[in-house]
Parts: structure tokens; C-alpha cells; sequence
């Protein structure tokens, strides 16, 4: 009965949705909590549900054996512009997040992002872990509650941004022994136990699998293998939500929704395998392994069990789907890119995407089920990816590939990227000329003592135009 009812309302806000990008759906039987989890650096070669020749991740596994696995979910391939996708609904040239630094320009009064939409609703809200790039605070974008700290990859006291942490405004010290994660988790369940009886929204976003990899609580002191340790840690992090859910008796309740940033760091995706094959491109790039995460969907009851979708999705959906879960009005006068897959969420088949859409600075493509095109009129045969991606010659005959070009480039043309906000940075995406930044601080240091600064070689300007570690993002 919840499904058929529920089934109603969705397709009610599908269908005027595609007409105006606000919309007012009917009251849902029952609102789900949405848990939005969000591992950091994690491509589809870190879990064993995907395949990976590496790990081991039961409980994750358990997630999508009980829910549904979507194999084509999309990111932008660096953390900051991802999580703006993801808030908004919104494309980077609309926004401006086009790298690491323009993230956090990002105003309350410019950008409406998910729990200011899910409030209207009637939903309580929590931000839980990652938020530096965004600047401000998550009360600022509408989160009553909020836990959160500088940088990424925040595990020990003995990292130093890893000291202390915000909490609701307030500044608390980690203290020696404890774990970052298991703080975070204690602040997920004391949330959830203060709401059982209104929905609520959680974004926990993880530090795993972000570097500094650290040893864990439960790393043996002799470790090879500390990043197989991290991923175990956050698959335990993930069985430890879904005990705590049973627990309160919220399971059936309750939608959880697994998905990672972007693609793995590059070292690392080096060393995993699917069947043997490496991933092409990780972390930073706009080569698949850069933008294709995992994406699991899990509601007891409702979303369909032991299904795998290759539904494309593009993680500007995010924000309209959980609105259409909520029966939430979307912001008005808004331009939303993404499309609601709330319909696939209880077993029916919505409207797919035909493509989605990726941009890193001044790069971008849109990409098919089988092909991808980007902002050169590059044309990739992705027939063979994530492992491989092949390049179509520009003058082709081929009738498949002139289908897909003439498809992907009107879609581009609508889209227009070139046309909305600028990216001003060194073009990596990661931040905005950061060797020029670093120049003009030491000219401006050499300055103050007196000195002449010296000048750099060309190799040593080029190693500082791009971040030396992770922990640099």
C-alpha cells in the first residue's frame, strides 16, 4: 500500500518537475530519514560488491545484497566541486564551484542546498564530519546540528588539524586516543535517538579513505597494510549505522544512500583491480576513474533488493530525489540540473538519464551509456570502460559514432558551460593559481625582511603549481 500511494506521489512531482524547476508535491504516506553517506576518495575498486581483486567490505556488500547498486553514478572528480553538486542540484558553471578554492564562495543567499529544501518538509537536520571547503558552517546553509573539522582525513589528535573539532559552534579538543570516526559516529546515534519520531537528514561525511592513512583502532601494530585497514574500518563504520538503525527500531524507515566523492587517489587506484584489470584514471582526472563512484541505495521494504541499475546518474539527482522522498518544493526561480531517480527508489522505472554531466575548471564532458564527449569535441568509445576509453578519429564515418556526437554535442549546446561562471584558477580544478599565490607570499615575506626574493627554477614553479599530498586539497 505505501509503495502504490508513494508511487503516486512521486510520479506527480516527476511529472511537473520536467515542466518547471519548482514544484509542490502532494503530502507521502511516510517520509523516510535519509542517511546520506559519503566516503572520501572512494572509487569503485575499493569495495568487493564492485568487484575489487583487493578488499574485503561485508557490511557495505550486505547494503547493496539488500538495496539496489547503481553502476553508472558520477561525480566531479575532486571533493570540493563534487559536495557542491551534490548540496545544490546545481552544475558547476551555474554555481561557480569550479576548483577546491571557489567551493567556499559559495553564499547562503546565492545557493539553497538540501537541508533548507528538506526543512520545509518538516525534516531535522545533521551534518556530520567533512565541510572545510564549503567555508562558513553547515548552520549557515540551513543544518541545525553539525559536527565538523579542518581538512580532510581528520583521524588522530596527532594530526595537526586534527586537534579539535566544531560542534555546534563550539570548539571541543580531541583528545589523545580518541577516533575521529568513532566521534563522529557517537554524534550520528545521539542525533538519531533525539529524533524517532520526526525525519531527519544526515550528511556524514566520512574521513575514510582520505589521506593521512593512519593506523586504525583495530590496525595490528605490525600492519603491511594500512589502507586495507582503513577501508575495513569504514565498512565496520557502515554495519555499526545499520545496527544502530535496527536498534531504534528505524531500519524500515529509513533510506541509506552510499556513495563515494570521486574516483581513488592514484596511488592507491594503482594498486586495486576489478577481474584483474586496473581502472582508467583516478582521482583529479577526467578520465573515468576520475568522475565514476559507488552508488548504493538501501530502504528495507521499499527499494528493490539484490537489483543492479546501470541507470545513469549524475550527482546533481541528489537534491531533487530526496525532495521528491519529502514531498519537498524545490527553490524557486532555481535553475536545477539534476533529475529525480526517486521512482527507481521503490522499484519503478522513472525517467533515466540519456547522459550526465562532468566539469573540472575549465574541463567537461557529457557522457552516455557508451560514449563521452568533451569541451574539445572529443569523442571516446566507452564500450570498454571503466577500463578502458577509446578515441573515436574526428572524421569517423561510423553511423554509432555520428549518432552519438550529434546527441552529446546538442546537449552540450544546451547546457552552454562555456556561457556561465568562469573558472579563474591554474586549471587543474584543484585551486586558483596556487603557484602564483605561493610566489606573492614569499615576495611579500622577502619584502618585509628586506630581502631580494630569489627566483625560482622552471621545474620548481611547475612542481608547486599542483599540490605535493593529498592534505593539500
Amino acid at each position: 500500500m505505501l509503495k502504490s500511494r508513494l508511487f503516486v506521489v512521486l510520479s506527480t512531482v516527476v511529472f511537473w518537475s520536467s515542466f518547471s524547476p519548482a514544484f509542490a508535491a502532494e503530502p507521502a504516506v511516510e517520509k523516510p530519514n535519509i542517511i546520506f553517506v559519503l566516503a572520501d576518495d572512494l572509487g569503485i575498486e575499493g569495495l568487493s560488491c564492485y568487484g575489487t581483486d583487493r578488499f574485503k567490505t561485508p557490511k557495505i556488500d550486505a547494503l547493496a545484497q539488500e538495496g539496489t547498486r547503481f553502476t553508472h553514478a558520477y561525480a566531479a572528480p575532486l571533493c570540493g566541486p563534487s559536495r557542491a553538486t551534490i548540496m545544490t542540484g546545481r552544475y558547476l558553471f551555474r554555481t561557480g564551484a569550479t576548483n577546491q578554492d571557489r567551493v567556499a564562495q559559495i553564499k547562503p543567499d546565492q545557493e539553497t542546498m538540501i537541508p533548507k529544501v528538506l526543512k520545509l518538509a518538516g525534516y531535522a537536520s545533521a551534518s556530520i564530519g567533512k565541510w572545510s571547503q564549503f567555508g562558513l558552517t553547515p548552520a549557515d546553509f540551513g543544518f541545525e546540528r553539525y559536527l565538523c573539522y579542518q581538512g580532510s582525513g581528520i583521524y588522530w589528535n596527532t594530526q595537526k588539524k586534527g586537534r579539535e573539532y566544531l560542534v555546534d559552534g563550539k570548539t571541543v579538543a580531541l583528545n589523545d586516543k580518541e577516533y575521529m570516526p568513532d566521534m563522529m559516529h557517537k554524534f550520528l546515534v545521539n542525533f538519531m535517538e533525539e529524533h524517532l519520531k520526526q525525519p531527519f537528514f544526515v550528511y556524514y561525511s566520512l574521513s575514510h579513505v582520505h589521506s593521512e592513512i593512519l593506523p586504525t583502532p583495530d590496525s595490528a601494530p605490525d600492519s603491511k597494510d594500512l589502507y586495507a585497514d582503513n577501508i575495513a574500518y569504514l565498512d565496520k563504520l557502515v554495519g555499526q549505522l545499520v545496527a544502530e538503525l535496527d536498534r531504534l527500531d528505524l531500519r524500515k524507515k529509513t533510506l541509506i544512500i552510499f556513495v563515494g566523492d570521486n574516483g581513488s587517489v592514484g596511488g592507491q587506484s594503482q594498486l586495486c583491480s576489478i577481474g584483474g584489470r586496473k581502472v582508467y584514471g583516478c582521482k583529479g582526472t577526467m578520465e573515468e576513474g576520475g568522475s565514476l563512484v559507488p552508488l548504493i541505495a538501501n530502504w528495507p521494504g521499499t527499494t528493490p533488493a539484490g537489483k543492479v541499475s546501470g541507470d545513469l546518474i549524475d550527482f546533481s539527482d541528489f537534491l531533487p530525489t530526496f525532495a521528491a522522498l519529502a514531498s519537498a518544493s524545490l527553490p524557486a526561480n532555481t535553475v536545477i540540473d539534476g533529475r529525480s531517480f526517486a521512482p527507481q527508489l521503490i522499484g519503478q522505472t522513472g525517467q533515466p538519464r540519456d547522459w550526465i554531466f562532468v566539469q573540472l575548471a575549465k574541463m567537461w564532458y557529457v557522457r552516455s551509456a557508451g560514449w563521452k564527449l568533451n569541451q574539445n569535441g572529443d569523442l571516446f568509445d566507452m564500450s570498454d570502460a571503466p577500463f578502458a576509453e577509446k578515441p573515436v578519429a574526428a572524421d569517423s564515418q561510423d553511423p554509432a559514432a555520428l549518432a552519438a556526437r550529434q546527441s552529446l554535442q546538442t546537449a552540450l549546446t544546451q547546457l552552454n558551460p562555456a556561457g556561465g561562471i568562469l573558472d579563474d584558477g591554474d586549471g587543474s580544478g584543484r585551486h586558483g593559481n596556487k603557484a602564483k599565490k605561493k610566489k606573492e607570499g614569499k615576495e611579500g615575506k622577502a619584502a618585509k625582511e628586506g630581502k631580494e626574493p630569489k627566483e625560482g627554477k622552471k621545474n620548481k614553479e611547475a612542481k608547486e603549481s599542483k599540490p605535493t599530498t593529498e592534505e593539500e586539497e
